[in-house]
């Protein structure tokens, strides 16, 4: 594997790894997960060889930036993408002056999110059909 992850603007590429997830295969409709959000945010997109196969968004809320959206295709789950795009999310909230990253974690994740230093809080609730919970992580 040749795994980059940069920023970009390249919206489209995003959301066709996000259709594939989130859409095509976690049945989530199409009109909770394409929202107004997408100009505004920040997105990384991760590559390997060239081909995307994940990303994230980042939205900047005051001094908090929540992290959103992320998704790895199939063929790269349990390599370390995810981890990966989490730690680039982190480091470029950092870079923005952020003191403060959350996430809506689904809940079979939450293991995953804590293993990155994130910390639940409050109770679990519905998102798109799918059990979340929010999660934090200091800056």
């Amino acid at each position: 594997m040749t795994i980059q992850i940069t920023t970009t603007r390249d919206i489209a590429t995003c959301r066709h790894l996000r259709r594939v997830v989130f859409i095509e295969e976690q049945g989530v409709p199409e009109t909770d997960e394409i929202d107004d959000k997408d100009d505004a945010a920040i997105h990384l997109l991760a590559t390997d060889a060239g081909q995307p196969v994940g990303s994230a968004r980042l939205l900047l809320l005051g001094s908090t930036g929540k992290i959103g959206r992320v998704c790895v295709l199939p063929s790269h789950r349990g390599t370390g993408l995810g981890a990966a795009l989490i730690r680039a999310a982190l480091k470029e909230l950092r870079a923005q002056g952020m003191t403060t990253a959350k996430l809506g974690s689904q809940t079979h994740a939450i293991g995953f999110y804590e293993r990155l230093g994130f910390t639940p809080t409050g109770p679990e609730y519905m998102d798109a059909g799918i059990p979340h919970r929010d999660m934090t992580i200091a800056l």
